[in-house]
């Protein structure tokens, strides 16, 4: 498992004070954290050249919506792991993540323990676990 300084992690959320407060606990953790507000930011960032280990995918966001998103990226990104996250408990529309590709998926408000955990494990089937 790869250590949390070495994993770049893109946070894509519209809700700001919550991906703010989820960056800065990531970042006390050594998680290298870019924060993007919109899914149509996020897939900017990926098309300049930013290649993170792990994407965190809200699923509610206006615009392109999670979803959405997740086609996109795992189109374009196919390598990047993405974790959907829901503060909706709508676990249809998880599943329906899951089956196009994402990693996993986490309920918001999110164990910090649990997420740090799930990104790790991310991170490493990215790079088919090794240290």
């Amino acid at each position: 498992m790869r250590e949390a300084k070495e994993i770049n992690v893109l946070l894509v959320d519209d809700e700001t004070e919550f991906a703010e407060t989820l960056a800065e606990r990531l970042r006390l953790r050594a998680f290298n954290v870019t924060v993007a507000s919109r899914a149509e930011e996020a897939l900017a960032v990926l098309d300049s050249g930013t290649r993170p280990d792990v994407i965190l995918l809200d699923l509610k966001m206006p615009g392109l919506d999670g979803l959405d998103a997740l086609g996109e990226i795992r189109s374009r990104y196919p390598e990047v792991a993405t974790i959907m996250l829901t503060g909706h408990g709508a676990t249809e529309t998880s599943m329906e993540g899951m089956r196009k590709g994402a990693f996993d998926y986490l309920l918001k408000p999110v164990d910090i323990g649990d997420l740090t955990a799930k990104i790790e494990q991310a991170a490493g089937k990215k790079t088919g676990g090794r240290q």
